[in-house]
């Protein structure tokens, strides 16, 4: 379960839920989001290892309403590549598609988020991806198609620390023609 306050968001983010404001202002509101994850299948040659994955976002304050539930299907394979040195991990390529019912401002909406990542070890410690993934609604005035291509890579700098880089760049003129995220994963 997470609280979020005065976080709104977007094509390029995680989780994307509501349309923001057409004025670029900054939204002041607060949600509860909450779900659960269902494990689906195992590998097992074709089939994938899958899950599925149903949340709800409720807002505490602010101008929205109504809960958003978002529902996504995921599907992953280890692949047979890999690098020849000793200790290379193989291959993965995993794909998701997300549904979002979502407030806009004169009604409710669908929202399509697919995506299908290929990801490969280097080394033990440092990954590169390859990525489409991309927001597509239905049930707008004006419906937006938003598919996006990017690359990027995580390092293990040390057994508790991880650094990622990715950069992408829109495939359509109403995608953002380029964003850049950096983040790190520290366990302890």
């Amino acid at each position: 379960m997470n609280y979020g306050v005065g976080s709104q968001g977007n094509v390029v983010t995680s989780v994307e839920v509501g349309e923001g404001t057409l004025d670029g202002s900054t939204l002041y509101e607060s949600s509860l989001l909450y779900g659960f994850k269902l494990g689906l299948t195992d590998e097992a040659g074709w089939l994938p290892e899958s899950c599925f994955l149903m949340e709800g976002s409720t807002p505490t304050s602010g101008d929205s309403f109504g809960t958003v539930p978002v529902a996504t299907l995921v599907a992953g394979w280890e692949l047979p590549a890999r690098f020849p040195w000793q200790g290379a991990e193989p291959w993965r390529l995993d794909s998701a598609i997300r549904y979002a019912y979502s407030e806009g401002t004169e009604n409710w909406f669908s929202r399509w988020s697919p995506s299908a990542v290929l990801r490969i070890p280097v080394s033990e410690r440092f990954e590169v991806h390859a990525e489409w993934f991309g927001s597509f609604t239905d049930g707008l005035a004006d419906n937006t198609q938003r598919p996006f291509f990017s690359p990027g890579f995580h390092i293990l700098l040390t057994n508790n620390l991880e650094v990622g880089l990715h950069v992408g760049w829109g495939l359509t003129a109403e995608a953002a023609p380029f964003f850049s995220d950096a983040g790190f994963g520290w366990r302890w």
